[in-house]
């Protein structure tokens, strides 16, 4: 059996890869979500285990120590999040096509390691008047951890061309038509 890839999805906080990540595992059987693990709590809605590893922060950091992450990193407010190593390379080795829906550092980082291996996709929003909208929208930003987070999409963007395809989030069915044209060849190649 032919080992799988990986497919990185990466935007800014609130740019759509939450959404553009159902869509993907809802069209393509043979891609396999990659949950993250976290330091912060689960929002209305989450489930531990589906959405996201809810760990505290000292099991996180144990973790960080024995190398058991792909990638991680520490955000907003001491916040961290990552990916966990072993559970890619499982399914990797099984053949899937594994989907991170991680932030523009980690993306890169994973994109260095997988090289042609893996494709990074990022998810642009169409301004950051746009993005700013959409996270006062989402109800869980203060004024201020929204100034951190605009600062920070800011950084992210000069990223761009680092990744292998852009894709502005300014149309949901129209940005979902581009990533979906874009997976779809990666997987057929």
């Amino acid at each position: 059996m032919k080992n799988g890839k990986i497919i990185i999805l990466a935007s800014p906080s609130g740019g759509g890869k939450s959404t553009m990540t159902k869509k993907i595992l809802s069209d393509f059987d043979e891609v396999k979500f990659s949950v993250s693990a976290t330091t912060r709590k689960p929002r209305q809605g989450e489930t531990d285990g589906e959405h996201y590893h809810f760990l505290p922060k000292e099991e996180f950091i144990k973790k960080v120590e024995n190398d058991d992450f792909l990638e991680w990193e520490e955000l907003y407010n001491g916040t961290m999040y990552g990916t966990l190593r072993r559970s890619v390379e499982n399914e990797l080795k099984k053949g899937y096509f594994i989907l991170l829906d991680i932030d523009v550092l980690g993306a890169l980082n994973v994109k260095k390691m997988y090289g042609d291996e893996a494709l990074g996709i990022f998810l642009a929003p169409p301004s950051l008047d746009v993005l700013a909208e959409r996270l006062r929208h989402r109800g869980t930003e203060t004024e201020e951890t929204l100034h951190s987070r605009i600062e920070r999409a800011k950084k992210e963007i000069g990223y761009t061309r680092r990744f292998d395809e852009v894709v502005v989030n300014d149309d949901l069915e129209t940005a979902y038509s581009q990533i979906k044209k874009i997976v779809s060849n990666f997987i057929n190649r």
